[in-house]
Protein backbone atom coordinates (compact mmCIF):
# COMPACT_ATOMS: atom_id res chain seq x y z
CA UNK A 1 0.00 0.00 0.00
CA UNK A 2 1.00 3.80 -1.08
CA UNK A 3 -0.17 6.86 -0.45
CA UNK A 4 0.58 10.39 -1.54
CA UNK A 5 -0.60 13.89 -0.51
CA UNK A 6 -1.09 16.62 -3.23
CA UNK A 7 -2.28 20.07 -2.81
CA UNK A 8 -1.47 22.80 -0.22
CA UNK A 9 -2.31 22.18 3.43
CA UNK A 10 -5.36 21.83 4.65
CA UNK A 11 -7.45 22.62 1.46
CA UNK A 12 -10.13 21.09 -0.06
CA UNK A 13 -7.75 20.99 -3.31
CA UNK A 14 -6.15 18.25 -0.90
CA UNK A 15 -5.68 15.14 -2.35
CA UNK A 16 -4.66 11.85 -0.53
CA UNK A 17 -4.03 8.52 -2.64
CA UNK A 18 -3.74 5.29 -0.94
CA UNK A 19 -3.20 1.59 -2.54
CA UNK A 20 -5.19 -1.31 -1.10
CA UNK A 21 -4.37 -4.53 -2.44
CA UNK A 22 -3.00 -3.49 -5.09
CA UNK A 23 -5.80 -1.09 -6.29
CA UNK A 24 -5.26 2.96 -5.83
CA UNK A 25 -8.23 4.95 -4.36
CA UNK A 26 -8.20 8.91 -4.27
CA UNK A 27 -9.88 10.59 -1.58
CA UNK A 28 -10.45 14.26 -0.49
CA UNK A 29 -10.38 14.59 2.93
CA UNK A 30 -12.64 16.60 5.00
CA UNK A 31 -11.56 19.84 6.34
CA UNK A 32 -11.29 18.98 9.38
CA UNK A 33 -8.45 16.18 8.90
CA UNK A 34 -5.15 18.03 10.32
CA UNK A 35 -2.87 15.43 8.66
CA UNK A 36 -4.39 12.98 6.28
CA UNK A 37 -1.05 11.20 5.64
CA UNK A 38 -0.93 10.25 9.53
CA UNK A 39 -4.38 8.94 8.52
CA UNK A 40 -3.41 6.99 6.26
CA UNK A 41 -0.67 5.53 7.60
CA UNK A 42 -3.11 4.49 10.75
CA UNK A 43 -5.25 2.75 7.96
CA UNK A 44 -2.26 0.94 6.68
CA UNK A 45 -1.11 -0.05 9.91
CA UNK A 46 -4.91 -1.55 10.91
CA UNK A 47 -4.99 -3.32 7.12
CA UNK A 48 -1.52 -4.90 7.96
CA UNK A 49 -2.24 -5.98 11.18
CA UNK A 50 -5.48 -7.66 9.76
CA UNK A 51 -3.61 -9.26 6.96
CA UNK A 52 -1.34 -11.26 9.02
CA UNK A 53 -4.30 -13.17 10.69
CA UNK A 54 -4.84 -14.40 6.84
CA UNK A 55 -2.30 -16.98 5.58
CA UNK A 56 -3.25 -17.25 2.01
CA UNK A 57 -3.27 -14.56 -0.56
CA UNK A 58 -5.90 -12.14 -0.25
CA UNK A 59 -8.83 -13.01 -2.24
CA UNK A 60 -11.83 -10.69 -3.11
CA UNK A 61 -13.20 -12.34 -0.39
CA UNK A 62 -11.16 -11.93 2.24
CA UNK A 63 -10.13 -8.79 1.31
CA UNK A 64 -13.31 -7.60 2.57
CA UNK A 65 -12.92 -9.61 5.42
CA UNK A 66 -9.52 -7.91 6.38
CA UNK A 67 -10.91 -4.15 5.78
CA UNK A 68 -14.14 -5.84 7.89
CA UNK A 69 -11.53 -6.44 10.78
CA UNK A 70 -9.60 -3.84 10.48
CA UNK A 71 -12.33 -1.10 10.74
CA UNK A 72 -13.65 -3.08 13.67
CA UNK A 73 -9.92 -2.89 15.46
CA UNK A 74 -10.28 1.09 14.84
CA UNK A 75 -13.42 1.52 16.08
CA UNK A 76 -12.47 -1.04 19.20
CA UNK A 77 -9.16 1.55 19.83
CA UNK A 78 -11.55 5.10 18.91
CA UNK A 79 -14.05 3.88 21.62
CA UNK A 80 -11.48 2.79 24.37
CA UNK A 81 -9.87 6.24 23.56
CA UNK A 82 -13.14 8.25 23.59
CA UNK A 83 -13.42 6.32 27.65
CA UNK A 84 -10.59 7.00 28.65
CA UNK A 85 -10.84 11.04 27.28
CA UNK A 86 -14.23 10.92 28.60
CA UNK A 87 -12.24 9.56 32.42
CA UNK A 88 -9.81 12.54 32.15
CA UNK A 89 -12.50 14.90 31.31
CA UNK A 90 -14.46 14.23 34.44
CA UNK A 91 -10.93 14.04 37.10
CA UNK A 92 -9.91 16.76 35.80
CA UNK A 93 -13.17 18.70 36.16
CA UNK A 94 -13.21 17.01 39.83
CA UNK A 95 -9.98 18.43 40.93
CA UNK A 96 -10.78 22.14 39.41
CA UNK A 97 -13.63 21.78 41.41
CA UNK A 98 -12.03 20.81 44.68
CA UNK A 99 -9.47 22.82 44.32
CA UNK A 100 -12.41 26.31 42.89
CA UNK A 101 -13.82 24.63 46.59
CA UNK A 102 -10.84 25.41 48.89
CA UNK A 103 -9.70 28.33 47.03
CA UNK A 104 -13.55 29.99 48.12
CA UNK A 105 -12.80 28.30 51.48
CA UNK A 106 -10.19 30.42 51.95
CA UNK A 107 -11.10 33.63 51.07
CA UNK A 108 -14.77 33.16 53.21
CA UNK A 109 -12.23 32.98 55.77
CA UNK A 110 -10.22 35.76 54.88
CA UNK A 111 -12.79 38.23 53.19
CA UNK A 112 -16.60 37.95 51.56
CA UNK A 113 -15.24 37.71 48.30
CA UNK A 114 -16.56 34.13 46.06
CA UNK A 115 -15.41 32.97 43.26
CA UNK A 116 -17.22 30.72 40.88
Amino acid sequence: MTNSVSGKGNSLDELVVIEIFGEEYRFRPDSQVENPEQVVQHLKRYIKESETLFQNKASDKNKIVILLLAAMNMCRDFDELKEKYSGLERETENRISSMLEKINKGFEENTSFNLV
